[in-house]
């Protein structure tokens, strides 16, 4: 078994034009290895003296890859448009939010008038207004409990119509953006799902439950004025004129309070995720005897949130005490300023309970709303960043109603005088005047290391990206005059990390062709070597393939994707290094079947693995973004050791016997 195992790895020995036994290979290796780090350095000079040139001719493409420009923090108008569908629950709501907005004053100054009502000295009319006010306060909760339902049913009822519109539209936008895009850190698909999911959720809590604690604190306010100045304007004018230091004193213990709790959620939240790696890890823990270590850790993450608790005390303590006795000094004032006015005669008692009343609860409201004002600073955050999606134009149109619309094609793909950089890392070019050609209808391949730019051409076949400079051409037309959508229909891309969706292998199989027939989908799979272990399963094409293809083997998951590519019956066959994941005996299954697939289509293959390329028409050698070499299997061995080609097999040639 090892034996047959080490042969399929083992590069044929009768390919060797010379025979070396491996002490010989060894100095061709190094003599090899040593002109090519030589070309190396000298294309590294060459990149380098040409960076000013490349850079300039970068710069003009700004468009392709400057940063994002800074959009302007949308109106809130716009987003309410965006709920102009739901404008009757909005009218319903702001109404009802009005109408509980007047409910606190009204409320007080029925509590201001009760505490009067002890006053009285006959008992029957005593009890008689207390029997008034009960039912008051008895028919006030029963409008406030319907107004709330009414309120709360609007708002919400527009908020979540709201997030379905938004998360719909962001996701439609973000699938027409170019892959480049999604290359920034910020935009991993992470990051996408937690906006996704967030920020429609935050401007739904904004839209409504915000909305409607403004509405209610304006309303609330307006009321109260007007009660209060109705009742009595002098003692009203000047309460309200102190109404800012009780707003403010209220304000600052709020937010001195919400302050503290924070710091100390956070704290708690450092020595939270330390347990947890501790706990996750403990195996590891226990094999090195780290307890004491990681107990130390989890003391000094305390140090500093304890020292900044302490400061934040005594912060807290000494604006928490200037706030109660600014509070209480305005009481003061308020009593001994109503106290005068009752003895001149201005103000009766009733009239002063009932204004104080109202006064001082509508400093709390206001009090409240204000304290709201750090989640509206993270409410207009996100608006912004919903906006800067839905506004932005994607570089890369896959639908072009002007572009052209191809029904077939025949695979000619011409590269010429490529130059590219990622727009993650744009200083760091990976082609430079690059020029290749790939013939239709027959299989080419791509070798070299890692970095030398092979996949960087498929992402540019698949136009993922478009060159800084020099034009790719698919049948004499360049390809930024193709419909993309409909290119795309005639290439069919097999790349080392398959995706598998959570459906069945059917499913799967026909992501590639929606409308396929179930004959259809049985021969893609006989075609890839993957019918036999499909209907060998319990459930045969109705298996489970599991999140992302888990249920199946590595060479289970490339051949259902083999057959999802045969599917399409594509004119452009892209395989992107698809066995060198594999075991060796998957492998060889795998790579019977694309051979058996690039019979007769233009095919572009990128390996690692040498042994797997040796039947294709053209094999071409990539270092530093350059083809050095190009030609077939055989031609190009026959170069002998001061060939780059001939250089690869022998490092991957396992010897036969020792040294």
């Amino acid at each position: 078994m090892y034996t047959s195992l080490v042969n399929l790895q083992h590069s044929d020995k009768n390919h060797h034009p010379d025979g070396t036994e491996p002490r010989e290979s060894q100095s061709v290796i190094m003599s090899s290895s040593q002109r090519m780090n030589s070309s190396r350095r000298h294309s590294r000079i060459s990149h380098s003296s040409s960076a000013g040139s490349i850079s300039a001719s970068h710069s003009s493409e700004g468009d392709k890859v400057s940063p994002e420009k800074k959009q302007p923090v949308p109106s809130f108008w716009r987003l309410a448009a965006l709920n102009l569908p739901e404008w009757k629950q909005a009218i319903v709501a702001c109404i009802s939010a009005i109408l509980f907005g007047a409910v606190q004053p009204v409320y007080s100054f029925a509590a201001g008038s009760m505490i009067w009502v002890f006053f009285l000295r006959d008992h029957d009319e005593m009890k008689d207004k207390i029997r008034f006010y009960s039912l008051a306060f008895l028919g006030l909760a029963i409008f406030s409990l319907a107004i709330n339902i009414s309120q709360h049913y609007s708002f919400a009822y527009m908020g979540e119509h709201l997030t379905k519109r938004i998360r719909e539209k962001m996701l439609a936008k973000v699938l027409t953006f170019e892959v480049g895009w999604f290359d920034e850190d910020e935009n991993s698909s992470g990051s996408i799902c937690s906006r996704l999911s967030k920020d429609a959720s935050i401007i739904r809590s904004l839209v409504g439950d915000r909305t409607s604690l403004i509405i209610q604190t304006v309303s609330a306010i307006g009321f109260a004025f007007s009660i209060s100045l109705a009742v009595t304007w002098r003692f009203s004018i000047v309460i309200i004129a102190c109404q800012p230091v009780i707003i403010i004193c209220i304000y600052v213990r709020r937010v001195l309070l919400k302050s503290i709790s924070k710091k100390a959620v956070k704290a708690q939240g450092e020595s939270s995720k330390l347990a947890a790696e501790a706990v996750t890890n403990h195996r590891t823990i226990t094999a090195f005897s780290s307890q004491d270590r990681i107990l130390a850790m989890l003391e000094r993450t305390h140090d500093a949130p304890r020292r900044e608790s302490i400061r934040q005390s005594w912060y807290a303590g000494v604006g928490l005490g200037i706030s109660q006795f600014m509070t209480k000094c305005i009481l003061a004032f308020s009593f001994w300023y109503a106290g005068k006015l009752i003895t001149e005669g201005h103000v009766t008692p009733k009239a002063f309970f009932e204004t104080l009343f109202v006064l001082l609860s509508t400093g709390r409201v206001i009090a409240d709303a204000g304290s709201m004002t750090s989640d509206l600073t993270k409410g207009a955050e996100t608006v912004t960043s919903v906006f800067n999606i839905l506004d932005r134009t994607t570089k890369i149109e896959p639908e072009e109603p002007e572009s052209y619309e191809p029904k077939t094609i025949s695979g000619l793909v011409e590269f010429r005088d490529i130059d590219f950089a990622y727009p993650a890392r744009p200083d760091t070019l990976i082609l430079k005047g690059f020029s290749f050609m790939l013939e239709a209808g027959k299989s080419t391949a791509l070798v070299g290391q890692s970095g030398s730019g092979k996949s960087t051409l498929v992402g540019l076949i698949e136009r993922y990206y478009d060159p800084i400079n020099g034009a790719i051409y698919i049948d004499g037309r360049d390809l930024q005059m193709y419909k993309l959508r409909s290119l795309r229909k005639h290439i069919s891309l097999v790349s080392q990390e398959p995706t598998l969706f959570a459906g069945t292998i059917r499913e799967n199989i026909r992501y590639g062709m929606p409308e396929a027939q179930e004959a259809e989908i049985v021969e893609a799979a006989k075609v890839a070597n993957a019918h036999d272990f499909i209907v060998g399963l319990k459930d045969g094409y109705d298996t489970s393939c599991g999140d992302k293809g888990v249920q199946l083997s590595g060479g289970q998951k490339q051949r259902v994707a083999i057959a999802r590519a045969v599917l399409r019956n594509p004119s452009l066959l892209l395989l992107d290094e698809a066995t060198s994941a594999l075991d060796t005996r998957s492998e060889q299954v795998v790579q019977n079947a694309l051979e058996r697939l690039m019979v007769g289509r233009t095919s572009l293959v990128i390996a690692h693995r040498l042994t797997t390329i040796q039947k294709c028409d053209v094999i071409a050698v990539l270092d530093q973004g350059k083809v050095v070499e190009k030609g077939t299997h055989s031609s190009l061995l026959a170069k002998g050791p001061t060939g780059a080609y001939y250089l690869l097999v022998n490092l991957q040639t396992t010897p036969t016997g020792g040294s």
